[in-house]
């Protein structure tokens, strides 16, 4: 593991603001069943940035906290987010690394929005399959898009090549 540098530290901390500036500039898509949330593209950073991890979290925790109503998606939609950060700093592969978002979103948020509008009744199942089907699609779109684009993309720049360890480098090709 690298040593934590005041960088580091930085670059986790303007991630989270970046991750809730996204999320709350644009919320027409950012709640509810059907969610496109830009900010979502970010959730890749972590195959070659771990440090942004933490970012991440604590920048949805805050895109939720001013942005849902429900209390409830402050913890679970931080969670969501949070273990498909971890998942995806796990991962070799920078084609797979927009797959732990799409499906910790999609199973989670899925669950916790068909939990809000029917209980654990016997709808739930439905509800459930019918959200995780929207809130996937949304997160598809969003990681798979714009998250590829960004893993093709900051490679490229000089700035970022020097924030990411060499052993992570390797995974670009």
């Amino acid at each position: 593991m690298r040593k934590t540098t005041t960088r580091r530290l930085c670059v986790g901390g303007v991630i989270g603001a970046l991750y809730a500036l996204l999320t709350l500039a644009l919320p027409f898509a950012s709640y509810g069943p059907l969610q496109i949330r830009f900010s979502e593209a970010m959730t890749v950073l972590p195959f070659f940035l771990p440090e942004t991890i933490p970012g991440l979290a604590v920048g949805c925790f805050i895109a939720n906290l001013a942005g849902s109503p429900y209390a409830i998606d402050w913890l679970v939609g931080t969670l969501a987010t949070l273990l498909a950060a971890i998942w995806t700093s796990k991962l070799k592969n920078k084609w797979l690394a927009p797959l732990p978002p799409v499906i910790c979103n999609m199973v989670i948020i899925g669950a916790e929005i068909a939990w809000l509008e029917t209980g654990f009744t016997s709808a739930f199942p439905t509800a459930m399959l019918y959200n995780a089907a929207t809130v996937g699609l949304g997160e598809l779109l969003a990681c798979y898009t714009l998250g590829l684009l960004l893993i093709q993309m900051l490679p490229r720049i000089s700035y970022f090549r020097e924030l990411v360890a060499p052993n992570r480098l390797d995974r670009i090709s």
